[in-house]
Order: C-alpha cells, then structure tokens, then sequence
C-alpha cells in the first residue's frame, strides 16, 4: 500500500528536505523513523526539495509498505521523531499517486519584518523604506511569463525552467510584518528566494518594474537580485486531485 505522511518542520537544524552526504535532513529523519516503527525498510519521497534552513508549514510525502497500517502511526511517529518535525496525518493513497509528481500546485511564504521583533528566527529584518505597491505591481509581470531560468539556482538536474504562476502577492500581516505569497505549478531550486531578492530591489528603487521585466527576459540568474535568507521561507501548501485519495 502507498500512503501519503502530512507533516510540518523548522529546517533551522537539518540541511534542507534531501538526504545529504555532510549533513541531517528530514527525509533522512524520517526514512530511519519508519523503517524502525514498521520493522521493513522504508523510503518517503517528497512533494519538493527544500533547501537548507527553510521551514515548512505543510509538506507532503509518500512511502509504501507491506504492513498493516495501524490508526497510531502518526502518534507513534510523533514520540518518535525530534521536536521539530511533526507528523499531521497519514492517509492511504492510489498506488500511482506520487507526492511530487501529482501535486498540481504548491504555495510558499516568505516573511518579512521592518523592525526587532523577537521572533526574527521565523523571518527576514528587512529596516529599509520600501514600496510595497510597487512591489505587488511587479508580482503581476510574474504571470506574463513561463521560463524563469533568471530566478534558478545554477547547473540544476532539471529538464525545463518553465513554471506557471497563478499567484504572487505581498500583504501586511501586522504593523511590521509583510507576508508575500506565490503559487505555481513548480518551483525550481531557490527560485522564491531570488524572486523576494529582486521583488526587494523593487520595492526600495534599486530597479524599475520595466528592468524586473526585463531581468525574467534575459534568462540570466546573474542579472537578477541577491536571494533572501531562507529561514524567513515557508513551504505552505500543496494541492492534488481527488481522485488520488482512497
């Protein structure tokens, strides 16, 4: 049987979603946790690849097993893992549904405050004035293009930098916190870092909404602006079929 784990994690300790050779990732994590619960060898594969130090307030993951679901896995699960990764729900999926390749969408946060605060570990002190209407006009270019090889990180393993945007927003959450929001079909590796880094070069008159444009034109991860820390980013959602869900 296949079934998808829901879960959540601070990144801050663990070197991004992927197993790494030099470091603890909460993939790793979670293969040893439930190998040893199910007593068979288990690998999770997940709905994306978070980097190193970024959050997520909902990731989805799959895993086959030859054994018996128990309704307690999840509260053993949760006994079981470190305090910074929790386990939401596990549920039983079709054998083709994959976590990564059947999701249809998937949202990001990235928060940013203009002042101490603290809780400044969960977001990004940005003190400089900036124009956040400005900003939000050029999220809206956003959706005029697919290939956003200028927002990637270099020498990928990916087939194709094409990405539909469907949403890209900054709203004020609190006096000094922005939230910006961004939904696609895919992310390619830092891309939400490097989008925040350049919408940033925006927002304080660094670059016109016109050179943004023609930054995403150049197809050029050199011309675009310097990628935010990414312990302000939170991988927020991820959506798929019905039809997948037994």
């Amino acid at each position: 049987m296949r079934f998808f784990i829901y879960l959540s994690y601070d990144g801050a300790r663990y070197h991004g979603w992927q197993i790494q050779p030099n470091g603890i990732s909460v993939q790793e994590v979670l293969n040893k946790a439930l190998s040893t619960l199910l007593r068979e060898e288990i690998e999770v594969t997940g709905a994306g690849r978070t980097d190193a130090g970024v959050n997520a307030s909902l990731m989805v993951a799959h895993f086959d097993t030859t054994k018996e679901m128990n309704e307690n896995l999840s509260y053993k699960l949760n006994k079981f893992i470190p305090h910074d990764i929790a386990i939401h729900h596990i549920v039983p999926v079709n054998a083709d549904a994959h976590a990564r390749f059947s999701a249809t969408s998937r949202t990001y946060h990235y928060f940013l405050i203009t002042a101490k605060t603290p809780f400044e570990p969960y977001a990004y002190r940005f003190p400089q004035p900036l124009d956040f209407d400005k900003m939000n006009e050029a999220c809206k270019v956003l959706f005029d293009y697919i290939d956003f090889t200028s927002f990637s990180k270099l020498h990928t393993d990916v087939k194709t930098n094409n990405c539909h945007i469907t949403h890209a927003e900054w709203t004020q959450v609190s006096p000094i916190k922005w939230q910006f929001t961004i939904t696609a079909d895919r992310f390619l590796r830092n891309m939400v870092r490097a989008i925040v880094g350049t919408l940033l070069d925006v927002g304080r008159g660094v670059i016109t909404i016109q050179q943004f444009r023609e930054i995403i034109e150049k197809k050029d991860r050199c011309s675009a602006g310097t990628s935010v820390p990414g312990n302000a980013l939170f991988l927020a959602d991820i959506s798929y079929p019905n039809e997948l869900f037994l």
